[in-house]
């Protein structure tokens, strides 16, 4: 089978398309045939070893897998060869099979293809954790949300309107704000390119609190980090909840007493250490997930799709920050 692969540190130019041999799964395991396998931003930090986890070399990126079970190993009931299944495995995803814990597994409900299906685990279940477990989301709540127009962004508007809020999408052109709008965003902010001096900090902050009401913005959904955190911590609410999710521009140096003049928390989500931690609930929302996504209220966007042999450039293409929506690399 063929895999695409990371033998030394590097970007996206450096992994290999290898043929290596087919797995065999153990006891509690499965071998899936991957179908489609989504790109998130940790694949580009993975690679370079820049992440937390770093797995021991060779191996394929990719942490988001949708695919058909081949074999199953000894022990495992809940499932069986044919079935159509998703799993976020952390990497290794950019190969032709796999094999999975059948423990990670979920089912693939009727309808939902697998590009979709590859599309929904980490981005939307790293969304429905921060704004339920984290954000406490209630209806009527506002929202603004930086990065809008990404794959975890556009999970963060569509989640926040199917919960009830006022969603405010913070972007980076009219392309994405458009986007954005159609996924049913209420307002949207274009910012310019970081860096910022002061001037232009302040700037960015009254335009965040144009968007957002005298009232501020209740959630911070924070996907960006660097120049643009401040700005946005400036037009919370009172009791807010900033939710720290990622920071592809830079790791944030926030003025904390700004959280003693707001009387607000400032969060992190770590989505995989909560499934890690919580695997039974992250299981419920899942559920919920595929719920939402039956009665339409979510509906991930794939946006570019690539061959195994070209994964790097979707790599590439989310590193660069031009992705709009999901990118996946399929098999067929």
């Amino acid at each position: 089978m063929k895999a695409l692969r990371t033998h030394a540190v590097g970007g996206p130019d450096t992994l290999t398309l290898d043929e290596v041999e087919v797995p065999t799964p153990g006891p509690g395991q499965v071998l899936v045939a991957v179908k489609a396998c989504a790109v998130n931003f940790p694949d580009t930090l993975m690679i370079r070893d820049l992440y937390q986890f770093k797995p021991q070399r060779p191996y394929a990126p990719g942490g988001e897998i949708a695919g058909v079970i081949e074999a199953v190993g000894e022990g495992v009931t809940a499932y069986k060869v044919g079935d159509k299944v998703l799993s976020g495995i952390g990497n290794g995803g950019m190969a032709e099979k796999v094999v999975v814990d059948a423990a990670r597994l979920f089912p693939v409900p009727d309808g939902v293809s697998f590009q979709q299906a590859a599309s929904l685990l980490m981005t939307y279940g790293t969304t429905i954790h921060g704004l339920k477990d984290r954000g406490h989301i209630k209806a009527g709540d506002t929202m603004l949300v930086l990065g809008a127009a990404g794959g975890v962004g556009l999970s963060a508007v569509e989640l926040g309107k199917a919960y009830g809020a006022r969603v405010i999408a913070a972007v980076s052109s009219e392309e994405k704000a458009q986007v954005a709008r159609e996924m049913g965003a209420d307002d949207v902010v274009i910012y310019g390119r970081a860096p910022f001096d002061k001037d232009q900090s302040k700037a960015l902050a009254e335009q965040f609190k144009a968007a957002c009401g005298p009232n501020g913005a209740d959630i911070v959904y924070d996907i960006v980090g660097g120049d643009y955190s401040e700005p946005a911590l400036r037009a919370i609410a009172w009791e807010g909840r900033f939710l720290v999710v990622g920071f592809p521009a830079g790791i944030a140096k926030m003025p904390l007493n700004l959280t003693l003049l707001k009387s607000c928390d400032i969060c992190g989500v770590f989505w995989g250490a909560f499934v890690a931690r919580s695997p039974k609930e992250n299981a419920a929302h899942v559920a919920e997930l595929f719920d939402l996504l039956k009665a339409g209220k979510i509906n991930p966007r794939v946006s570019a799709t690539f061959p195994l042999e070209r994964g790097g450039e979707a790599i590439a293409l989310l590193e660069s920050r031009a992705a709009i929506g999901k990118v996946v690399v399929t098999m067929e």
